[in-house]
């Protein structure tokens, strides 16, 4: 007999959220999954774990979080690769992500940010104020950071919303900057300390980074394998992946995901494969993909392209450089974390030459075909950057298209004439 399936509403309704917008959320949610995952063709078995994780992403993990905050600990919910982790987990905290990558409520959200501000901030702002999201619902502590000013004043209205703390986040990465991101992780450490009520020691913050290190570490290993050629899995369930990271339990990600990379690296001995041995290799690099934003992976995957590799906060700045493990004294360990957070070359800093080569290296790596570099619209910093980045590429002789969009479906038919045209192109 089948296990009737686990009535959640009572949860969300104790957690404020708006019930009918939020059932038009979830009814709408498999329906982009379907459309972009579910009709793949000889997609590895572990990615069923993923599928699993979509069809609770409101549900199980939702409640997971609430049982821990039960017995004692919080939720911290974060916008930025640039908030450790680690000092989270160290003080007894679960980290979700909150970034969103749907439109919603853009009429409450236009009432008090501009209609020219980029996607990812007015869809955080419209799950905050249509109450329509559990994990921003469920925090404790908020951490936003001045990664742009648009995002930098909407925390000013969304400090009206709900408990926030800011980083001030260096824009140049010179000695004096990094006093200044070291006195920042010290301050979150303090406000982290007090919401918590517990202490941060050497033991708890090694553990911690040991980790979070660990989550790193096996997507480094799946994305390895993406050097593969024929690739063993397609860049849509890649980028599934490092998505799901910012919110799943860590040890239990960590497992599932080594489980799959053990399961790509035997497809790779054997050749099996999701694409053609001769179907483009792209690299995608620009501003972040947050969950249901697939748009742009699924156009390029169904022109007949794959994805093997991105230079993106959903991509390799999460997971390439680890924390150092060798220092034993807290203060060893927190310059430890300012010196692997600060390294994150982000379009928000100034000069900003290791992105270029991160970029460009990637793609030797990876043996790419071209680049696609992706910006939301109104994302000033990675729209101004794209002139770099296609500068590195030409001089390297790789063939870039640059795709400027936002979270509507009403550019599909372009986009997809654009990518089509792009790879013509590649393979004359």
């Amino acid at each position: 007999m089948s296990q009737a399936p686990t009535d959640y509403r009572p949860m969300w309704e104790s957690l404020g959220l708006d019930l009918p917008a939020h059932d038009a959320l979830l009814a709408a949610l498999p329906v982009l999954y379907g459309n972009a995952y579910q009709n793949q063709t000889n997609r590895p078995e572990g990615m069923s774990y993923f599928d699993f994780v979509m069809s609770e992403i409101h549900g199980l993990r939702v409640k997971e979080l609430m049982d821990h905050k039960a017995a004692g600990g919080t939720v911290i919910g974060t916008f930025c690769l640039y908030v450790p982790e680690e000092i989270i987990r160290a003080l007894g905290g679960q980290c979700v992500g909150l970034c969103a990558g749907a439109e919603w409520a853009y009429d409450k959200v236009e009432r008090i940010l501009p209609q020219n501000t980029c996607a990812l901030i007015k869809s955080f702002m419209g799950f905050k104020l249509g109450k329509v999201c559990p994990y921003a619902e469920a925090c404790d502590l908020v951490i936003g950071e001045t990664t742009c000013d648009g995002k930098k004043k909407a925390y000013e209205l969304l400090n009206d919303l709900a408990p926030l703390h800011v980083m001030e986040l260096p824009q140049m990465k010179q000695r004096h900057d990094r006093i200044l991101w070291r006195s920042e992780i010290e301050r979150l450490v303090a406000r982290l300390e007090d919401v918590s009520g517990r202490r941060l020691t050497a033991e708890n913050l090694a553990a911690a980074i040991k980790e979070v290190n660990d989550k790193r570490r096996a997507l480094q290993r799946l994305n390895a394998t993406r050097k593969a050629s024929p690739a063993p899995i397609s860049g849509k369930d890649a980028l599934l992946a490092v998505q799901v990271a910012f919110y799943d339990d860590v040890p239990r990600f960590t497992a599932m995901v080594n489980q799959i990379a053990g399961e790509l690296e035997a497809r790779v001995a054997v050749g099996e494969r999701v694409a053609p041995a001769d179907a483009p290799r792209l690299l995608v690099t620009g501003t972040p993909m947050s969950i249901p934003n697939w748009k742009t992976y699924d156009l390029i995957e169904k022109a007949g392209a794959v994805v093997v590799a991105e230079e993106m906060c959903t991509g390799s700045r999460y997971y390439s450089t680890l924390v150092d493990e060798a220092p034993t004294d807290l203060p060893g360990m927190i310059d430890a974390l300012r010196d692997k957070y600060l390294d994150i070359n982000c379009a928000c800093f100034t000069p900003n030459p290791g992105r270029m080569d991160d970029v460009i290296r990637l793609a030797e790596e990876y043996k790419v075909d071209g680049i696609v570099q992706y910006n939301l619209q109104f994302c000033t910093p990675y729209q101004i950057e794209a002139t770099a980045v296609e500068r590195a590429a030409q001089a390297a002789g790789i063939p870039t298209l640059r795709i400027d969009t936002d979270y509507s479906m009403g550019d599909v038919g372009q986009l997809s004439t654009r990518v089509e045209a792009f790879l013509e192109m590649i393979e004359r």
